[in-house]
Formats: structure tokens, sequence, C-alpha cells
């Protein structure tokens, strides 16, 4: 789909990559861009329209929907990591926002942009959706089920002419990996690469190398995601 003249509704817009996304979409032509944060006051780029969304809240998720109803491109960029307080509780606020809020977000907006066109919609996931490691575990998981869902969604929404497009990376330069030394890659880099193949009809974009290597791998043995098991 063509970003120019488009209305885009991005969830967790109000920081990091999210409120990356919503200025590149204006700076990109979009005519109007939604910036759905749990606090909209938050939100305060003048030139886009806040509104009040926890995607973990299923009457909030239907009164986005009712209000927002010219979208015709959904960014569900919302998630929430607990590496470092791993456990249970983590587990499952991770999973009800990585996997079932991206879940809620996807079946109320269907319609919408059904509606208007097809339009696209766009989910925000990572490279731990393909491998995993001790310390990340839980998000890993709820990452992997998130790319799960999304390959479920661009099947089912193929008709409608919807395009989904899956967004893979590794570290990322915002408050979520701050308390990571290792390689980063700008949030300004991944928007560019998740816009360029959104406007290409590309179905997955992966933004880094990183992500391109553990996709190559997954044809290739678990040895090969996973080098320690090689030494067993």
């Amino acid at each position: 789909m063509k970003i120019t003249d488009s209305v885009a509704l991005v969830t967790g817009a109000n920081r990091g990559l999210g409120a990356t996304f919503a200025r590149a979409l204006l700076e990109r032509g979009a005519r109007k861009v939604y910036a759905a944060a749990r606090n909209p006051a938050s939100i305060t780029d003048p030139d886009l329209t806040p509104i009040a969304l926890d995607v973990t809240d299923q009457a909030a998720v239907a009164a986005a929907a009712e209000l927002c109803g010219d979208v015709s491109l959904l960014i569900n960029n919302a998630g929430v990591s607990h590496s470092q307080n791993p456990g249970p509780a983590a587990a499952r606020a991770e999973m009800e926002v990585n996997y079932f809020g991206t879940l809620a977000m996807s079946g109320a907006f269907a319609p919408v942009l059904a509606r208007n066109g097809g339009g696209a919609l766009v989910n925000v996931l990572s490279v731990l959706s393909y491998l995993t490691f001790p310390r990340v575990t839980t998000y890993a998981a709820s990452k992997a089920a998130a790319w799960s869902l999304t390959n479920a969604l661009r099947l089912e929404l193929l008709e409608q002419g919807t395009q989904v497009v899956g967004v893979h990376a590794g570290y990322i330069d915002t408050d979520m990996a701050a308390s990571i030394t290792g390689p980063k890659i700008a949030p300004e880099d991944v928007v560019a690469a998740t816009l360029d193949g959104l406007e290409s009809g590309a179905y997955e974009v992966l933004a880094d190398d990183v992500s391109r290597q553990a996709r190559s791998g997954l044809s290739g043995g678990l040895e090969l995601l996973y080098p320690a098991l090689a030494g067993q």
C-alpha cells in the first residue's frame, strides 16, 4: 500500500519505536496518524492525534475501532519485556500485551481495514520470534506466538485485500533495550525498512543482519541456531 494520504494508527506511540513510526508516517505523507497510548497526555507531537488505548482492555480496543473508523494502516507496535524480572507473572504480562493485545487489535480493526479498501496491518515482532535464549525465554515465547498469529492473519485477511507485514529486528536502541550493552539498531532504521517494505508489497521485513541470519538459519538445523548444541 501507499502511505501518502493514508490514515494510520500506531499502538505504543508515546515513545521509542512507536513514536518514531508515528513521526515517520507523517513525514511520508500520511493524512492522519492516531497515536495510541495508555496515557494520551504522553503524546506531545502536535501533528499527531492522541487516543487512549490499553491493548489488553477489550472494551478499550473496541472503542478505539469505533472511534478510528477511517484507519487504513494499523501498526501493532505496543510491547513489553520483563526479562529483568522473570517468572510466571512476567510471562503472563508479556503474553497479554505482545500476543493477546496484537490479537485483539487485529480482530477489532480487520473490518475497519476491509471497509477502507483493505489497507495494511503491521506487526512489530522480533528476531526472538525465530529463536530463544534462557534470559529471554518468556518474551521470546510471546513473540513466537505473535509471529504465528501474523502468518495466520496474512492468510485470513488475504481475501479482503489487507497486506499483513511482520517486522523482525534484534535489539533496538530504545528504552526497552537500555540495559543491553551489545549492538543495537537505530529505531529510525527499523522504521525506514518497515515503511519501505510496506510500500513495496513485502510480507516480511528483516530489519538487520541479526534477523536475516536467524531467518536463514531456520532451515539449517538446531545446531546452526544454537551453536552450543554442536559441542554436546
